[in-house]
């Protein structure tokens, strides 16, 4: 069996509002959740369950309220400054809006300069170029602006630019939902053979259960900020998740 990557023990998220008589609102609760080297862990369920705050928490773009979330063995809340840059190397998120992720008055390739300006790492354009041919694209984009290419070629660009930083774990937060049909199942079919050419962990938020079925090894169903089943993806029995809206 595959080594634990990251591991999430009685994870909770509650956000307060209002003053001086704050409000809370409990987003998460309990969670608990393994991620191996090289598979998928799908985390699935209705608009407002929870996913995609659990997913920038397992990322470390948030902090848990309460719980912990621990990578190779090591907390995250205890990490050093300089195991705290090297994690963000290894673990990265590719977001929904493609177009959202890349600066909009900066070509291609200066947005790969930048990437890896703040990783403090150099990578020659010849590089650069073959990460885009990895992920299907021409070269030839790199001068030219976001809003020149499409979504799903923005989509392409934003992954080459995690691969540059070599990545261990990507947190995919329904990196299709905003593409056209087709283009969808390129890009799932894209993301399958990275994992196997580089060993990738993913962890794919969704609320498609037939992207969860297709794309993930084992998949946690979310409810109301509470884990409904958890275990493989096939097991997960539709009137289970239709009862949750999913």
């Amino acid at each position: 069996m595959s080594a634990v990557l990251m591991k999430a023990q009685d994870v909770c998220q509650v956000f307060r509002s209002g003053w001086p008589a704050r409000r809370t609102l409990e987003v998460l609760q309990d969670i608990n959740l393994k991620v191996r080297s090289g598979q998928t862990l799908g985390i699935v369920g209705d608009s407002g369950s929870g996913k995609t705050t659990l997913g920038r928490i397992l990322a470390g773009v948030d902090r848990p309220t309460c719980g912990t979330v621990s990578y190779k063995g090591s907390r995250l809340s205890g990490l050093t400054p300089v195991q705290w840059a090297a994690f963000r190397r290894r673990v990265q998120m590719l977001f929904q809006d493609p177009e959202g992720a890349l600066n909009p008055v900066k070509t291609i390739r200066r947005s790969f300069e930048e990437v890896g300006r703040l990783a403090g790492i150099s990578k020659s354009e010849t590089v650069v170029s073959d990460l885009l041919r990895t992920v299907g694209l021409s070269p030839e984009i790199l001068p030219r602006l976001p809003r020149q290419l499409s979504g799903g070629q923005n989509q392409r660009v934003a992954l080459a630019r995690i691969l540059m930083l070599e990545p261990e774990l990507i947190v995919l937060d329904e990196p299709t939902s905003a593409l056209d049909v087709s283009v969808q199942a390129q890009i799932l079919h894209l993301l399958k053979s990275l994992q196997r050419q580089r060993n990738l962990a993913y962890v794919y938020i969704a609320h498609d259960i037939r992207v969860i079925r297709f794309m993930c090894d084992q998949v946690v169903l979310l409810d109301k900020g509470g884990v409904k089943f958890q275990g493989r993806s096939e097991e997960l029995r539709p009137d289970v998740a239709l009862s949750a809206g999913v």
